[in-house]
């Protein structure tokens, strides 16, 4: 980066959007951002995230400095190392891609680093509806103290959504809003403990054991459809609950992945976080 002044310095910021290359900006002098830091700067009057980059990668006229509008902020993640800045610099190069395009692929999860919004969830306000139909008495019977989003109101009742609506509408469920930021809840490895095989727990006391060793040991169970290997799997991955590890669960195909949310949840009594959601 160039040399500080009493007013800031001025650095190449890659912008997470492909319309649009490098551009300047003045990092003010009482803000703190190495090169690769994630900063958010001002393009018109949006904010966008976007990389501090190394001097000489691109050729381009310096804007005069009169011109330059300050970082907003610096995001609150590890900077992009070096070699990981020269890779992007590579690929971006030999595919003749631009950067942003590269760059996105490796910030894939650009959302997380913006700030956190809420949602409008539901629940019983205490208050009867002038029109009492059988499904809204239904509902109103099977939600007493519940709160969640419409779709989960209506799965959770037995009714459709337009009956969850028609019961906000009537002032039966008062909105609520929740932070999206808010924590998952903690898995408990021992919630639902299920009886195993001998052949089973076998094969679960080998993949406990070298959870806890430590290293890595790929194995794989051999079964039909129905013999139980899942849940010879959910002790290891109990297991390593256990001791304070985290557990990385890969899925063949996308089709499997809320059935197997709801098998987390009988068994850990909590729902992992799930990559493909934004």
């Amino acid at each position: 980066m160039n040399r500080p002044s009493p007013s800031g310095k001025r650095v190449r910021v890659i912008l997470l959007t492909q319309v649009i290359g490098p551009l300047d900006y003045r990092l003010p002098g009482w803000m703190d951002a190495d090169i690769g830091s994630v900063v958010v700067v001002p393009l018109g009057p949006r904010k966008l995230v976007g990389v501090i980059w190394d001097d000489g990668v691109f050729g381009d006229e310096a804007v005069e400095e009169h011109r330059l509008r300050n970082v907003l902020e610096v995001v609150d993640v590890p900077p992009i190392k070096r070699g990981l800045r020269r890779l992007v610099d590579w690929v971006a190069d030999y595919y003749l891609s631009n950067h942003a395009a590269v760059l996105r692929m490796v910030l894939s999860s650009s959302a997380a680093l913006s700030a956190g919004g809420t949602i409008t969830e539901y629940r019983p306000s205490g208050i009867e509806p002038a029109r009492l139909t059988p499904q809204r008495a239904v509902a109103l019977d099977a939600l007493v103290d519940a709160q969640g989003l419409v779709r989960e109101l209506a799965e959770q009742a037995g009714v459709s959504e337009g009956v969850i609506r028609g019961l906000v509408k009537a002032g039966a469920l008062e909105p609520v809003m929740v932070s999206i930021d808010a924590p998952f809840a903690a898995p408990e490895p021992d919630h639902d403990h299920p009886e195993l095989s001998d052949l089973q727990e076998a094969a679960a006391k080998v993949m406990r054991d070298a959870v806890r060793s430590g290293g890595f040991e790929p194995m794989v169970l051999d079964g039909v459809t129905g013999s139980g290997k899942t849940e010879t799997y959910f002790e290891a991955v109990a297991e390593a609950l256990k001791i304070g590890k985290q557990v990385l669960v890969l899925l063949p195909e996308i089709a499997l992945t809320q059935p197997f949310l709801q098998r987390f949840e009988a068994r850990l009594a909590s729902n992992p976080q799930p990559g493909i959601r934004e």
